[in-house]
């Protein structure tokens, strides 16, 4: 179980993963997908930390270069969104728990109830504009990156994808709960411009990843 007061960055993998295992409601799967986010940025990071150096990837050392800065500050962020996530549904069931009895209360309840749904509408909506990125990066080293590790970068790509789909579906649920129908379909239509070419960008990458190891 994880140490009370300690963040979930700062926990072992398995002890992220006992939780998420656990009866607990957090971390849940908008945690894991800024995981599977992070897991991209990191492996792509790899793959330019494995090629820059080398003479024969000479050619391309100074664009590794930038990538690895965007790679390892997409991570930081993507773990930055674990802790987000948490306390985005944190907030709702927080305001979901308010009590009703009266009027009042009511009123108190249904405002921060959907106060709460707009922050948990945005976590993961962040964390979709994370994971495109990483998916991104993940196609230019798969593409330019040491042919020793490509498969790291084919990985990276998917890892990336799984995290982007995965926040989608956490955009769409609490997306449905908010009454102002405006915000709420500025949100999706923005989630639909990141989703974009995301799926035929990452199946390009991993079939050319899987063309060099064939």
């Amino acid at each position: 179980m994880m140490t009370a007061g300690v963040s979930f960055k700062d926990e072992s993998v398995e002890a992220f993963l006992e939780q998420l295992a656990s009866k607990a409601s957090t971390p849940g799967g908008g945690s894991a997908a800024a995981v599977m986010g992070a897991i991209g940025a990191a492996l792509s990071s790899m793959v330019c930390n494995l090629t820059i150096g080398k003479k024969k990837y000479a050619e391309v050392e100074e664009e590794l270069k930038g990538v690895l800065a965007q790679a390892d500050a997409l991570r930081l962020k993507l773990i930055a969104a674990i802790e987000e996530d948490v306390q985005a549904f944190d907030a709702v069931m927080g305001a979901y728990g308010m009590p009703k009895t009266t009027e009042e209360e009511q009123a108190a309840r249904k405002q921060a109830i959907q106060k709460a749904l707009h922050l948990a509408t945005d976590a993961p909506l962040d964390c979709a504009r994370l994971c495109r990125d990483a998916i991104d990066l993940a196609e230019i080293v798969s593409r330019k990156g040491n042919a020793a590790v490509i498969s790291d970068g084919g990985v990276a790509v998917l890892a990336a994808h799984a995290g982007l789909r995965s926040s989608a579906l956490n955009v769409y649920v609490n997306a449905k709960a908010i009454e102002d129908r405006a915000f709420a379909e500025s949100r999706l239509q923005e989630l639909q411009e990141i989703l974009g070419s995301a799926g035929e960008k990452t199946e390009a990458t991993y079939e050319l990843v899987r063309s060099q190891l064939v």
